[in-house]
């Protein structure tokens, strides 16, 4: 599914943001030294069946592999699962040593 997908980064209140169809999609995350930790990510059941959950995950992780600074601690288990799934792309994300 090739889905546009505007997300903001709502630096004030540390998340993500995606509005979809009137709904708010979220993924909090807290910054520390070079790292990012994705803490919480927050979705209605609708978009989840509508096809939105790993569009808006992935567009998060290439926001993030943009900045080319900041390594990425997976901490929501739906992010982390979707990095497992999708492990040779990421990679790179991961801290050393640091195995999902």
């Amino acid at each position: 599914m090739e889905t546009k997908l505007k997300i903001t980064d709502n630096e004030f209140q540390r998340q993500f943001e995606c509005e979809v169809d009137g709904e708010l999609a979220i993924i909090e995350y807290a910054q520390q030294d070079r790292k990012i930790f994705l803490t919480k990510l927050t979705m209605s059941e609708n978009l989840k069946e509508k096809g939105f959950l790993e569009p808006f995950i992935e567009k998060v992780l290439d926001i993030i592999k943009e900045r080319d600074t900041t390594k990425v601690m997976p901490t929501s288990p739906a992010v982390a699962k979707f990095m497992r799934k999708n492990r040779r792309k990421y990679k790179e994300l991961l801290p050393v040593g640091i195995n999902i």
